[in-house]
């Protein structure tokens, strides 16, 4: 799975932990592509979750990091991108569960939740689980049909 091309995002609480994992996923030969924040200033979340969220959704990347204090307010805005079906996870089997019935593209990781040995668990969790398909398709399908309301 290392052919896949990764963005990654966040504001100024996840800069450290987005920091932490970008030279790990590269080394591993993935193509990471950080789209900011790159200093520790305060910045808002939306802007770097809409940036990275419209290039993947345009089809630029295969699927998406998003790091901010807690992960869910990165993850809100993310969402709201037509395409984008991002994840707030804490757990590995959330990590699984979120790609494997969810087919979502981005993990959305709380530096203020989550320590960095277990977000290198999570996000290799993510990046190694394929989508099931099945009768999570038709599931998908439908939150896909969301994006048009």
């Amino acid at each position: 799975m290392s052919n896949l091309k990764i963005v990654m995002a966040s504001d100024h609480a996840g800069l450290a932990l987005k920091q932490h994992l970008k030279p790990l996923l590269e080394k591993q030969g993935y193509a990471v592509a950080d789209v900011g924040t790159h200093t520790p200033e305060s910045t808002d979340y939306p802007d770097y979750a809409a940036e990275a969220g419209r290039r993947l959704a345009k089809g630029e990347f295969d699927r998406g990091i998003f790091i901010c204090g807690t992960g869910t307010g990165i993850a809100i805005a993310a969402n709201k991108i037509p395409g984008i079906r991002a994840a707030a996870c804490t757990h590995e089997f959330l990590a699984e569960m979120s790609r494997r019935h969810n087919d979502a593209n981005v993990l959305c990781l709380g530096e203020r939740i989550v320590a960095p040995g277990l977000a290198e668990v999570l996000v290799q969790r993510f990046l190694a689980t394929e989508f099931e398909g099945g009768r999570h398709a038709r599931r998908v399908d439908k939150v896909k049909q969301l994006d048009r309301c």
